[in-house]
């Protein structure tokens, strides 16, 4: 039988042990004002706009959509590096760009690539160019734990 003052004890160890938890941030209302906006203010064109989605455990690159279209119609691609580089790999700085948004010029296949970690096919995108459009970009998902490299969540944006 567990005493009182061991309960009390165990209580509040509990309640210190959980508040070391990172608080979860989740996509705000300001988040999709923010990609609301800047969806429109894409000007049309043959270029693709990518949100980079780095995670350690999967070697597929991102977020492709087309200009104007909203990011829940994205594709997750395998990039082909075979004329560039993804940014991030070109820079030797693997998953540093994680979650930047960038302007891509390339074009998909048609191809589908084996990633294997996922056991999944994904469209393979044959990459141009990239230039950053911002590296603060809002949440595209619904919580800040689909963008930490560390945590396996695959999903589709939300918005």
């Amino acid at each position: 039988m567990v005493r009182a003052g061991h309960q009390i004890a165990l209580c509040l160890l509990l309640l210190v042990l959980s508040g070391c938890e990172t608080p979860i941030i989740y996509q705000s209302a300001q988040d999709r004002a923010t990609i609301t906006a800047s969806i429109a203010k894409e000007t049309p064109g043959n270029y693709f706009i990518g949100r980079r989605f780095y995670k350690v455990d999967y070697k597929m690159w991102g977020w492709v959509k087309k200009p104007g279209e909203p990011w829940k119609q994205s594709q997750l691609v395998m990039f082909n590096e075979q004329k560039k580089l993804a940014p991030d790999r070109d820079q030797r700085k693997i998953g540093s760009d994680n979650n930047y948004e960038y302007r891509l010029n390339g074009y998909f296949s048609g191809e589908k690539v084996y990633e294997p970690a996922s056991d999944s096919f994904y469209p393979e995108f044959v990459l141009n160019s990239a230039t950053v459009i911002s590296t603060n970009a809002p949440l595209i998902f619904p919580d800040q734990r689909w963008i930490d490299p560390a945590i396996r969540l695959i999903g589709p944006p939300q918005y």
